[in-house]
């Protein structure tokens, strides 16, 4: 009785592992034809048993459930993603290095084009948990966590991004690195390719003007954004302390210096952020953009003859400016309010008259002063709404009733497009 109980409990245990074969091999044949839904299904009645299967058999479960559950690699959940990495990783460690490798390639890549397609969809939370996922499956590639950072800071997840620039930071990680550069011929753009498709194209004759380039340090933006994520949850003693040892770490990093200065402009302190850019400025003196910085900064802070000698500093630099000529021309006619405050204080006696016909003609002053601004702007760029706007304004409290009708009509022929 015993041995035929035997026998009968061994016959099962074969039924058992036959079964189990059809169902992985089934599960193939479905993943060959895409049928990826019913592939899961056959893999999960073959898993309850899979610990009495051998190391060939689990081999191939392994490389089939990652294939199932990466699919095409389109649309597939980061659930689904991660689920298949760790069976490809499985697939690796009983032996089929190639399989794997291949399939976590094919993780990866479908993590980092869905998390490009959310940020292009401002998905930023999305494309923040993707990124972090690609550089959790390839720890080596910390361009994914930068990334990751950079997309949880945009979604305003501050918790998250801290968490991974500390990691960035804790891992010594700059960014540096050398990009291969040539101009495509057929549409004169630079474009960046790694170095031996670059080359072989230029040896075609379809790129030209290679260049090596190495890109600047990202330490102080990494540092600049821990402190005002510091800044951004209340945290100013810590968001000082922090950028204080990165300045004793990287004494030689210029960028630094900004990232303090932007720290104090966030913090409120406009006094020192101004006494830090003019720092900057001095090593720097023709950065038209750090002139441009100091002048919003003057006007923030009430000094607007200030603001416009920054202003004027940095179109010496960059005559192009736009936005340098519209902030002068806003500083001048901020002038206005003051004027028109009195003015309406004035009564209907003689003395008031003239008094109200002097503040008339200032004011006038201070249009004909702001106009050249705003007409330079129109004449580099003919659809600059605001100046277009502002400028029609003007022509009319000046009595220029052509000017400001024609800028009308074009305002609103743009308005209605």
């Amino acid at each position: 009785m015993k041995k035929n109980i035997l026998s009968i409990g061994l016959s099962l245990l074969s039924i058992v592992a036959i079964a189990q074969k059809k169902e992985i091999r089934d599960a193939g044949k479905a993943i060959e034809k895409g049928s990826y839904a019913e592939a899961k299904t056959l893999l999960t009645q073959a898993e309850s048993m899979l610990g009495d299967a051998n190391d060939n058999l689990k081999e191939d479960f392994y490389v089939f459930k990652g294939q199932a559950y990466l699919g095409t690699g389109e649309g597939t959940s980061v659930k689904d993603l991660m689920t298949a990495s760790e069976a490809f990783k499985k697939a690796e460690e009983l032996g089929n290095a190639e399989a794997a490798a291949q399939g976590l390639a094919g993780v990866t890549n479908s993590l980092i084009q869905s998390a490009i397609n959310d940020q292009n969809a401002e998905k930023y939370d999305m494309a923040a948990e993707k990124l972090y996922a690609g550089y959790k499956l390839n720890p080596k590639d910390t361009l994914y966590l930068y990334f990751a950072a950079s997309n949880a800071v945009t979604a305003k997840d501050y918790d998250t991004a801290l968490k991974y620039y500390e990691d960035l930071k804790d891992l010594g990680y700059t960014g540096i690195e050398t990009e291969y550069i040539a101009v495509n011929k057929a549409t004169g753009e630079e474009e960046a390719m790694p170095k031996v498709q670059r080359d072989l194209m230029v040896k075609t004759g379809e790129y030209i003007k290679p260049e090596d380039r190495v890109a600047p340090s990202k330490a102080g933006e990494i540092t600049k954004n821990i402190a005002l994520i510091y800044i951004e949850q209340g945290r100013e003693d810590e968001a000082i302390t922090a950028l204080e040892a990165a300045k004793a770490a990287n004494p030689d990093d210029s960028t630094l210096m900004q990232t303090e200065a932007d720290m104090y402009y966030k913090m409120g302190d406009k006094d020192k952020y101004k006494e830090i850019m003019e720092e900057i400025v001095a090593q720097d003196p023709t950065n038209a953009t750090l002139y441009y910085n100091l002048g919003v900064t003057a006007f923030e802070m009430g000094d607007n003859d200030g603001a416009i000698a920054y202003y004027e500093k940095a179109l010496e630099y960059k005559p192009e400016m736009t936005e340098a000529r519209l902030n002068i021309a806003a500083a001048i006619l901020s002038n206005e309010a003051k004027i028109v405050e009195e003015m309406n204080t004035l009564g209907m006696s003689k003395a008031d008259t003239k008094k109200y016909d002097e503040l008339a003609e200032k004011r006038e002053e201070v249009y004909r002063k702001a106009l050249p601004y705003l007409e330079t702007v129109m004449e580099n760029d003919a659809d600059n709404l605001e100046a277009i706007r502002t400028s029609m304004n003007i022509y009319y409290q000046l009595g220029d009733n052509e000017k400001a009708d024609a800028l009308q009509a074009k305002l609103t022929a743009k308005e209605n497009n």
